[in-house]
């Protein structure tokens, strides 16, 4: 019999040794395998998480556009947004922890179909904690406007709270814009539009627009237009708006319906 050096048969040596590469061939465990190759491009591209360095996932020189949708889906003129500015600033309250709060200027512009301009409007929004802001001043209600031409017009916005992680059921607060008529030297009227009884109504759903699709929250509101010629004539109007918002994205698709129920208008995105 023959041994080793180190007094074992040689024989059970070579037994040992192909013990050992034949362990050393299984397979490792799920937890200790490198993912897949379909496994990385999931991680890879998985969407980020809305939250307020980017507020509704918006960036210097973007830019986004709406097209409006009559009742019978006909398009009747579109909005346009630029993004102008995006700053963070550290807001400090006595006896409170500093907040962070991220700004975005916009400009936008209300176009014919013809690509003329119809109205313009510089916007802010604002990001702190968990929740998103837009400018109220987007909800003002321009039709209402058409009868004061050549009027001073000073312009007063609530702006409206878009949770970064909304739950269904969750109340928010009203919003909207009051637009103050005047000449030089009196005060002649208002025109407001206010988004009142707000709240998250269901999601998250996907919803299908031209710009793709999106994982949307559906947020219902009651929506009043107030138009005051004077103090003793104010001429009302109410109905309902639903907005489906992806929180990382914005406001993908609003529906405007009328006291009857009846969609009247509808907006949807068409780039971002």
């Amino acid at each position: 019999m023959h041994f080793t050096s180190r007094g074992v048969p040689l024989a059970v040596s070579f037994l040992l040794l192909g013990l050992a590469r034949l362990a050393s061939a299984q397979p490792a465990p799920d937890s200790l395998r490198p993912p897949r190759p379909e496994a990385v491009s999931q991680l890879a591209f998985e969407k980020p998480a809305a939250d307020c360095a980017h507020p509704l996932g918006l960036r210097e020189g973007q830019n986004r556009e709406y097209q409006l949708l009559d009742a019978k889906g006909k398009p009747t003129g579109s909005w346009r947004y630029r993004v102008v500015k995006v700053s963070t600033d550290t807001v400090v309250a006595k006896k409170k922890p500093p907040v962070v709060v991220t700004s975005v200027r916009l400009k936008c512009g209300l176009y014919d179909l013809a690509n003329g301009v119809l109205q313009q409007q510089d916007l802010t929004y604002f990001c702190r904690r968990d929740t998103t802001f837009t400018d109220g001043l987007g909800e003002i209600n321009y039709d209402g406007l058409k009868g004061f031409r050549d009027r001073r017009l000073t312009y007063e916005g609530t702006p409206l709270a878009w949770p970064n992680q909304p739950k269904v059921g969750t109340r928010l607060p009203t919003g909207g814009a009051v637009v103050l008529v005047s000449s030089p030297s009196v005060a002649i009227g208002r025109v407001k539009t206010t988004l009142l009884q707000r709240r998250v109504l269901a999601g998250p759903t996907a919803v299908t627009v031209p710009a793709g699709t999106f994982t949307c929250y559906a947020v219902e509101s009651q929506r009043e237009l107030a138009t005051a010629a004077r103090a003793d004539l104010v001429l009302k109007n109410s109905g309902r708006k639903v907005d489906y918002y992806d929180p990382a994205v914005g406001i993908v698709k609003a529906e405007y319906f009328d006291k009857a129920g009846k969609l009247v208008q509808t907006r949807v995105l068409t780039k971002f």
